[in-house]
């Protein structure tokens, strides 16, 4: 048993050492279905759901160097490890959440830092990566695209003009 909990602190700490956020929450209201259909979410976007006692995230926690407090959270705690971005697993949760209403969103840390709930939410309000980058491109381009059409139909006027001249 004990050599069990050892290796799950060692996978929390090398999760812990790839993440770039990680979401607090509470998942004991959730039914199994409901979990998995969370997680299979999660993957899609390069994110992972995991679940631990809390005495072993908090040692984990700590090897890291990191003090959280979670023996202030109530219920079960799972961690959502974001591993591709910061954005996604947040949005994610929240559009769980607001068809779930048994997930509660406990915190989050980014940059060592812990966000409350309330500052998460603001959070979830931000475009993702490639939603930005899209529009970006969109930016970009359309001047473009004016650009040209504008000249495509300059020069469809002429030889328009020139063809009825010619005649």
């Amino acid at each position: 048993m004990r050599e069990k909990k050892q290796d799950i602190i060692k996978e929390l700490i090398e999760k812990i050492s790839k993440q770039k956020i990680i979401l607090f929450v509470d998942f004991s209201f959730l039914k199994a279905r409901e979990i998995s259909t969370l997680r299979q979410k999660l993957k899609e976007n390069s994110n992972e759901l995991k679940v631990a006692k809390k005495t072993l995230i908090e040692i984990a926690f700590k090897q890291k160097n990191i003090s959280l407090g979670l023996n202030d959270m109530k219920n079960q705690i799972g961690l959502i490890f974001g591993f591709k971005d910061e954005i996604s697993p947040i949005k994610i949760a929240y559009d769980f959440l607001n068809k779930n209403q048994n997930l509660k969103i406990l915190g989050c840390l980014l940059e060592n830092r812990f966000f409350k709930e309330n500052e998460i939410r603001e959070l979830a309000k931000i475009s993702s990566i490639d939603e930005l980058k899209l529009r970006f491109l969109n930016t970009i381009s359309c001047p473009f695209f004016i650009f040209i059409n504008t000249l495509k139909f300059t020069l469809k006027g002429l030889i328009l003009i020139l063809s009825n001249i010619k005649r």
